[in-house]
């Protein structure tokens, strides 16, 4: 369920920072998400992991969407500092 909400709630924030700088998003955009559930020390912590696919787009303006999206989006928000999250354009 994290992994469903945090990428949808990443593509969201994509479309917001996109439309603000007028940048056009592939139709087949996709965000796939993966969460790691261990131990960590006497506890179990997460990690996730957010693939990143804008086909098309050049790859620099694509890095620079993914980075602002990360800024504005509430999962990044709420996760930062908690849980290692690593975002990957692939």
């Amino acid at each position: 369920m994290f992994a469903a909400g945090y990428s949808a709630c990443f593509i969201g924030a994509m479309k917001a920072v996109a439309g603000k700088q007028k940048v056009t998003l592939p139709q087949d955009l996709a965000v796939d998400a993966e969460v790691d559930l261990g131990p960590v020390g006497q506890a179990y912590g997460i990690a996730a992991r957010l693939n990143v696919k804008l086909p098309g787009m050049d790859r620099a303006q694509a890095q620079q969407l993914v980075d602002a999206a990360h800024q504005v989006c509430p999962y990044s928000n709420a996760t930062r500092g908690n849980i290692d999250v690593q975002i990957n354009l692939v």
